[in-house]
């Protein structure tokens, strides 16, 4: 089988006892926003981040993209790649899309990171500024919208490489697969009955400054799922991974240590 989306698989793939580590990007962003975690993990673990439909090097279909639609692209990434169980995570928009896959195939999954991200469903209001924006971002394309949240995105005190990096990822998405998954987000499920079904242990992670998702929406995440950690990145806002990667990849490597090594199911 073929892979039909773009994606990096670093470290070791066939000796290792440890789960390979699945990273789920956010909007409007690509694999490469996970590079700080390949660099660290992948000695001696398996770490696979595609980029999305719609996103980096992945095909771009215009038109609604749900998050079922990610969550069904993962999964066939994944079956073609052989991997069984794993340890998934996603940032924002990638941890709904975390917790789409746990509502899909949650049998596969060994521990589960949401970094930066919420499970209610959207608003009416919410969706009809999803909708005029993906209006927005066909009619104009990315760089004006970029220029304006990169300061939600990451803190103004982050490092200039660092937003640099971010305004680079937002800029060169597509904005037809970024309009795609906007209006695929307006009309997203309900996760927060999920959570409590989730059995695997949980790593919640939030940046302390995030305006996007608050230090509340992760406190709501760790009540709600029955074993759960929750860290909170000082110093970061949306995107605490590439904001602070050395505080980020701790917590990480904390949950993922505990976790063990791949156990027989």
């Amino acid at each position: 089988m073929t892979p039909f989306l773009a994606y990096e698989d670093k470290g070791d793939a066939g000796t290792s006892s440890r789960p390979p580590l699945v990273l789920i990007h956010g909007h409007p962003f690509d694999r490469t926003m996970w590079t700080p975690q390949i660099e660290a993990f992948a000695p001696g673990r398996r770490v696979i981040a595609p980029d999305l439909l719609g996103y980096g090097a992945s095909p771009v279909k215009p038109g609604i993209t749900p998050l079922s639609r990610f969550a069904a692209g993962i999964e066939e990434l994944l079956d073609a790649l052989s991997v069984d169980t794993f340890v998934l995570a996603g940032l924002s928009m990638g941890g709904q899309i975390a917790m789409e896959c746990c509502a899909r195939f949650g049998h596969r999954v060994r521990g589960l990171v949401l970094a930066d991200t919420f499970a209610a469903p959207e608003t009416e209001q919410g969706r009809r500024a999803r909708n005029a924006m993906a209006d927005r971002l066909l009619r104009e394309g990315m760089r004006g919208y970029a220029d304006e949240v990169l300061d939600k995105m990451v803190a103004p005190y982050a490092d200039p490489a660092v937003r640099a990096h971010v305004h680079r990822m937002m800029t060169a998405t597509s904005p037809e697969g970024a309009a795609a998954a906007l209006r695929g987000r307006a009309e997203r499920p309900d996760y927060r009955p999920l959570l409590p079904r989730i059995s695997v242990p949980a790593l919640v992670v939030v940046g302390a400054d995030d305006a996007y998702t608050p230090v509340s929406d992760a406190e709501s995440l760790h009540a709600a799922l029955p074993d759960s950690t929750l860290r909170v990145i000082e110093g970061a806002a949306h995107m605490p991974n590439l904001e602070r990667p050395e505080e980020f990849n701790h917590a990480l490597g904390d949950f993922l240590a505990r976790l063990g090594p791949t156990l027989e199911r």
